[in-house]
């Protein structure tokens, strides 16, 4: 890939996926999970789980909108920005359906043609528009499944210093797979297992060059240490694993072959809530591949009005790895 590609990725590389384009679909969205060191596969039933884990939209039977923004290593980079928006909605003896977008700018760009002399400058930016089905299959148990399209449009036709006439763009879809199971063996503790981005390479220049996505697995349990009328406390753990690899190898059979090389991430996070009013939230991060690993933290406030409309505000602050201290993120959910 050109080096204008290579050198809007690296700031992004996360979570140890250099094998893979279109990483900006591991950055996981919503302040909740954020300030509890992303440690949210288990717990989360609100709009953000359309990402987290299909499966957990099953027990949701609210209609919620959810959204996240985040001036993305806004220290360094003013102009690169991540967006994140959420619907779901229950219908009966249906099940839930969903609809949510992701949007990463990297800013504006300054273009050259072959000889290096200033072609103007463009913008380069990521995009994925998904839907989602969950069902609940027993009172403990749900499934769901995501569809998502992906496009990625990092650099016009021609762009940078080379022999021949490259390209910036390219396209491809994959699914997600969720599963959550509530109450596992003990009351209040629930576990979840999800698959993200199962997809075919994403191809910018030619077939021969196409790159992987970045196929995500990941699982969690949380339990609720208590969970009272005034107040409650949550306790989560995770891991991840991103299954790419230098080979051509099929995606089915990346599930296995590709836990080698770097080690998983690692995620844990705490909630105390007190009457479902006012959050307080921590966590802690280990992707020693990613190079990010440290504490988060973060708070949020719930308000019911009119006894049917509640809303939620959360503010993170999360590890960001080598080049800056924390990245800061903000999100909202309304429901009735």
């Amino acid at each position: 890939i050109l080096a204008l590609i290579i050198s809007v990725l690296v700031p992004l590389t996360l979570n140890a996926v250099s094998q893979s384009a279109v990483i900006f679909l591991t950055i996981e969205p919503g302040s909740h999970a954020g300030a509890m060191g992303a440690a949210y596969t288990a717990q989360a039933e609100d709009a953000f789980a359309a990402y987290w884990n299909t499966g957990a939209l099953a027990f949701n039977r609210k209609t919620q909108f959810a959204g996240m923004h985040s001036n993305w290593f806004g220290s360094i980079f003013n102009d690169m920005y991540f967006e994140y928006l959420a619907w779901n909605q229950y219908f009966e003896d249906v099940g839930n359906i969903g609809l949510n977008f992701t949007y990463m700018t990297y800013g504006e760009q300054e273009g050259t043609d072959e000889e290096g002399n200033p072609t103007g400058t463009f913008r380069s930016y990521d995009l994925a528009a998904a839907a989602t089905y969950a069902y609940q299959v027993s009172q403990n148990l749900g499934l769901g499944l995501g569809f998502k399209f992906i496009l990625s449009d990092l650099a016009p036709e021609g762009t940078g210093q080379t022999e021949q006439q490259t390209k910036g763009q390219g396209m491809s879809y994959a699914f997600d797979l969720g599963v959550k199971y509530k109450n596992l063996l003990i009351d209040r503790l629930d576990v979840a297992w999800s698959l993200q981005n199962i997809g075919p390479n994403i191809t910018y220049i030619n077939e021969s060059q196409s790159d992987q996505l970045p196929m995500n697995w990941r699982m969690g349990a949380s339990y609720r240490l208590f969970d009272t009328q005034y107040s409650k406390l949550t306790m989560n753990l995770d891991m991840s694993k991103v299954l790419a690899d230098d080979t051509d190898d099929p995606v089915y059979t990346r599930i296995i072959t590709a836990w080698g090389g770097d080690s998983p991430i690692y995620n844990a996070g705490a909630e105390y809530g007190y009457y479902n009013l006012l959050f307080l939230r921590a966590g802690y991060i280990n992707d020693s591949a990613g190079d990010i690993v440290g504490a988060s933290f973060g708070a949020g406030i719930e308000y019911t009005f009119s006894e049917q409309y509640k809303m939620s505000l959360d503010f993170a602050m999360q590890p960001a790895g080598g080049l800056t201290d924390y990245n800061q993120t903000f999100s909202v959910k309304v429901e009735f």
